[in-house]
């Protein structure tokens, strides 16, 4: 069976595409920064879905040292790297001219920081891995729509996301003939825990699902195909 890594897989749409994959016999290797969360999110997953194997730990990949713990605890198992998502993320508002100093840093530091030095640790062994069905694996990075257009309240979101995405597209030129393939994910506003007593009806935005059936969709094409970009937003547009 392939294996599946993915961050920020405590909720969300990170626990979205982690039961998609394990519906589709992928094993699991998750991270989360909050440990209680994860390991209730692992628990649900195995019971649902007992034939997979499903390793999780906790690392605060904020910090370029737990993400490249993360990456070298991955690599400790010894598993073939068929797909990374590139999930962790936080949403802090605020605008430039007057949002709370260490804004910046704070969405940098979780929304780049983390995917980048994750990718970084797990790279050099993906690009050893011998030629799998044509491919040495796919790297999602979950950017936003707020990666391709400036949002009132986005301030700082927003810039590190847009960042994101210009990670994404040079790691997606230098992948090329190493064989690995590499998406940015560009989703729109999605149900979610964060939205929860939000007043928003749930039926007025995407389902979580709906990404993860997207970024699926996007993993299973023949190796001479690549998905660059996945662009998904409400029927009704964004909010």
């Amino acid at each position: 069976m392939p294996n599946i890594i993915i961050t920020g897989a405590s909720r969300g749409l990170g626990k979205a595409i982690a039961e998609k994959f394990a519906a589709n016999n992928y094993h699991l290797y998750l991270t989360s920064r909050n440990e209680m969360a994860l390991y209730k999110a692992m628990g649900d997953l195995q019971s649902k879905f007992p034939f997979i194997t499903i390793k999780a730990r906790a690392f605060d990949l904020t910090k370029s040292e737990e993400a490249k713990g993360f990456g070298n605890w991955i690599l400790g198992q010894h598993a073939s790297i068929d797909i990374v998502v590139n999930n962790a993320g936080s949403f802090l508002p605020g605008n430039v001219h007057d949002e709370k100093e260490g804004t910046l840093e704070a969405m940098i530091s979780v929304n780049l920081y983390s995917a980048y030095h994750v990718t970084r640790a797990l790279l050099p062994a993906m690009m050893k891995q011998p030629l799998s069905n044509g491919s040495r694996g796919h790297v999602f990075n979950m950017c936003s729509v707020a990666s391709l257009k400036a949002y009132l309240s986005g301030g700082s979101y927003s810039i590190s996301k847009f960042a994101l995405a210009g990670f994404s597209k040079n790691l997606r030129e230098e992948m090329m003939p190493h064989f690995i393939k590499v998406t940015a994910v560009y989703p729109g506003a999605a149900y979610t825990d964060s939205w929860a007593g939000s007043g928003i009806d749930e039926k007025r935005i995407m389902e979580a699902r709906d990404i993860a059936d997207m970024v699926f969709a996007s993993s299973q094409l023949s190796p001479q195909a690549t998905v660059e970009d996945i662009i998904i937003r409400p029927q009704l547009g964004d909010i």
